[in-house]
């Protein structure tokens, strides 16, 4: 089971990297807590890799962000 993203992946995208940024964290940082490599994370924010669920969930628990506000579409983003 995978995470789904927006069509374009953008805002999906735009919202990793936002709530990343405003933890303070490197993508370096962010990989080393959810057990991946920080080339794992630039392509999630790229939108060049679908996470599995166990990993959508470990980065919004790091991010302290629900599933629903990193990885849903939601239907007022267009």
């Amino acid at each position: 089971m995978q995470c789904i993203f927006d069509m374009d992946g953008e805002h999906v995208n735009n919202r990793i990297k936002i709530a990343r940024v405003g933890k303070s964290l490197t993508q370096v940082q962010l990989a080393k807590k959810v057990g991946v490599t920080r080339q794992t994370i630039g392509l999630i924010e790229k939108g060049q890799y679908n996470p599995s669920l166990q990993l959508c969930i470990s980065i919004a628990k790091t991010l302290e962000k629900t599933l629903d506000e990193l990885f849903w579409e939601d239907q007022n983003d267009g």
